[in-house]
């Protein structure tokens, strides 16, 4: 058995709403917790994130495995294991859990240490979720060997619940984010013209993303009549429309925005293109705030999709986002993650934030789009990073 702690002495530490992950447990019939991912364990430890595994996970003979141990209705007996690098960061700043073991080299270290503390919580542990999309094999086998009477379930939607409310320093996160990632777009776009690669562009926004304080993810570009949205030799030329959407992250929160720019004038049509788009992204947030059934975003888009004369080239999309670019709340079935959409059917909730995304894939003008991020109140929403929506000019001259 483990060392009885007073939950008193652990509660006020514990950064997320313990109440909330208990109940959903709960109600999934889950009696301990394996979160694995990088995004959910830094979520459950309020912040921490491994700063040698930021942007790999491979070691050679194995893989970097951080694993956080919940179990339900008890913080005071939760753990986390972690690579021995991470002692410097729990030195720095020490991590909440009352257990804390960084020493592991790898998944099957790893998951040896936290089943060995899984088996001193006592009781009869039945049902353990992990996260199955981020469990290795090798692991996985291992604990079920290790527990061969529970089952081993999936952890991926009572972990998504859980993250779906923003709290307000989230939310600031958020609104940051998503600030910083239009100010990049707009000085990249005013500082290139003619004969730029999209390569050079794509390249100029890491750069004024990473000044300005964000992780950069991903760049998609498209520029003149082709839709193809990666960087390339293809130069930016008058008259060229230009579409940016890009993920840059600031303390692990996503700002996932996109824009357009033109090299010149646009002509009566490119306004109307846009002008439709910004139209079915005013429709779609109009119905946002708490209370209202998460349908009615897509209810109020289709509508004016399903009008327009370029339907058959035109996409709407809703999505839930935050420490990834597509989480809970679930809106739809039919977009390019496949998942259910049981929050069109459920109230939305204040602190949900979601992307409103409207693209048009032109035959003749090229690639357009919008992409917005909002965040629910409980008298409507709040739209992150919402400068630059029309028509940005590009450079007169290249720089």
């Amino acid at each position: 058995m483990l060392d009885v702690v007073k939950p008193s002495a652990v509660s006020a530490a514990v950064p997320f709403d313990a109440g909330r992950l208990d109940r959903l447990m709960d109600e999934a019939g889950i009696d301990v917790v394996l979160a694995t991912s990088k995004h959910n364990v830094q979520y459950l430890l309020g912040g921490h994130r491994a700063f040698f595994f930021d942007y790999m996970d491979a070691m050679g003979l194995s893989r970097y495995l951080p694993i956080m141990v919940y179990p339900k209705g008890a913080p005071e007996k939760a753990a986390y294991f972690g690579h021995r690098l991470e002692n410097f960061q729990h030195q720095v700043k020490p991590f909440w859990t009352p257990e804390v073991q960084a020493s592991s080299s790898g998944t099957l270290d790893a998951i040896s240490k936290a089943a060995d503390h899984v088996r001193r919580l006592g009781g009869s542990v039945r049902r353990i979720a992990v996260e199955t999309a981020f469990l290795p094999v090798d692991a996985a086998t291992a604990l079920h060997q290790a527990f061969p009477d529970a089952a081993v379930v999936d952890a991926l939607p009572v972990l998504e619940r859980l993250r779906m409310c923003k709290s307000p320093a989230e939310l600031e996160k958020l609104r940051i984010a998503s600030d910083l990632v239009i100010e990049s777009m707009l000085a990249v776009i005013a500082s290139h013209g003619v004969g730029a690669t999209k390569q050079e562009l794509a390249d100029a926004l890491k750069r004024e993303e990473v000044n300005r304080g964000l992780t950069f993810e991903y760049c998609l570009i498209a520029a003149g009549a082709s839709h193809n949205r990666a960087p390339s030799e293809q130069r930016w030329e008058e008259g060229d429309v230009l579409s940016l959407d890009s993920g840059g992250n600031y303390h692990g929160y996503i700002g996932d925005l996109a824009r357009m720019a033109i090299l010149g004038e646009p002509d009566a049509e490119l306004e109307d293109l846009l002008g439709e788009i910004e139209r079915i992204q005013r429709a779609a947030m109009k119905p946002i705030r708490a209370g209202v059934m998460g349908g009615e975003i897509y209810a109020a888009a289709e509508a004016l999709v399903h009008k327009s004369k370029h339907h058959n080239h035109m996409e709407f999309l809703a999505h839930g986002m935050g420490l990834v670019s597509h989480e809970a709340p679930h809106l739809t079935r039919s977009g390019p993650v496949p998942y259910t959409d049981e929050d069109a059917h459920r109230p939305l909730e204040a602190g949900m934030v979601i992307s409103v995304e409207t693209t048009l894939k032109h035959p003749r003008r090229g690639f357009i789009k919008l992409e917005d991020t909002v965040a629910v109140t409980d008298k409507g929403f709040d739209i992150y990073g919402e400068g630059g929506r029309g028509w940005n000019r590009g450079a007169t001259a290249r720089n």
